[in-house]
């Protein structure tokens, strides 16, 4: 200690008497108040050493609640996948819903107007095989009869016309598969091949749907 204070002394001589006359009077204050200094240093560099590790190094409870956390977002993205295809399906069963209601609005009556058609049939036989040179004021009696069949063909057209079934009779257009049932080809001078020229049967449709196709007879080549 006395080597220290003698050396201390002496560096500081020749610039700093003063000091060094205290030196010399008290060098084991300027020994503790070196040795202090040098203990706050090290305090604060092991504050600041332990502050890098712990910002460089999180602790087990906070690994655990990043882990934690992945886990959660992750589970809330199956979720909300699951949720989304949950009313994308919901949303094609209600409009298939909707779509089969309307449709049984629509052709809910299609059995029952398979069975007015055979009516609609025999009554427009019944008009076209009276003779039309009888229809005269001399037979008043055929002539009613032949009129209210007329008018009941008419009626119960505009009824059909009201539900949405109409008359098919393609006389002249294409043979079109989907609407028209072909009893027999034939060649015939100036009709085009692959037309309908003959109607045996009028044909129906309901709400735009065939109903029932008409039988009809296409021209072919010669």
């Amino acid at each position: 200690m006395a080597a220290v204070a003698q050396c201390v002394r002496g560096a500081l001589r020749p610039r700093y008497p003063l000091l060094s006359f205290s030196l010399r009077t008290s060098p084991r204050l300027l020994c503790v108040a070196t040795q202090q200094k040098n203990t706050g240093q090290n305090l604060e560099e092991d504050q600041s050493q332990s502050q890098n590790e712990q910002k460089v190094e999180p602790s087990s409870a906070e690994k655990m609640l990043i882990e934690e956390k992945a886990k959660l977002e992750e589970q809330l993205k199956e979720v909300t996948d699951k949720y989304k295809r949950a009313l994308a399906d919901a949303e094609n069963v209600r409009q298939r819903s909707q779509k089969l209601v309307e449709e049984a609005k629509l052709y809910g009556i299609q059995s029952f107007c398979k069975d007015l058609l055979e009516v609609a049939d025999i009554l427009e036989k019944a008009t076209e095989s009276v003779p039309k040179e009888e229809i005269k004021d001399e037979n008043p009696h055929l002539k009613s009869l032949y009129e209210g069949l007329v008018m009941t063909e008419v009626q119960i057209q505009k009824v059909f016309k009201k539900h949405g079934l109409l008359r098919l009779n393609p006389v002249g257009a294409k043979f079109d598969p989907y609407e028209h049932e072909a009893l027999f080809h034939a060649p015939m001078e100036g009709k085009e091949p692959g037309t309908i020229a003959l109607v045996s049967k009028i044909g129906y449709k309901l709400h735009g749907r065939t109903l029932r196709p008409a039988l009809v007879g296409v021209v072919k080549d010669a």
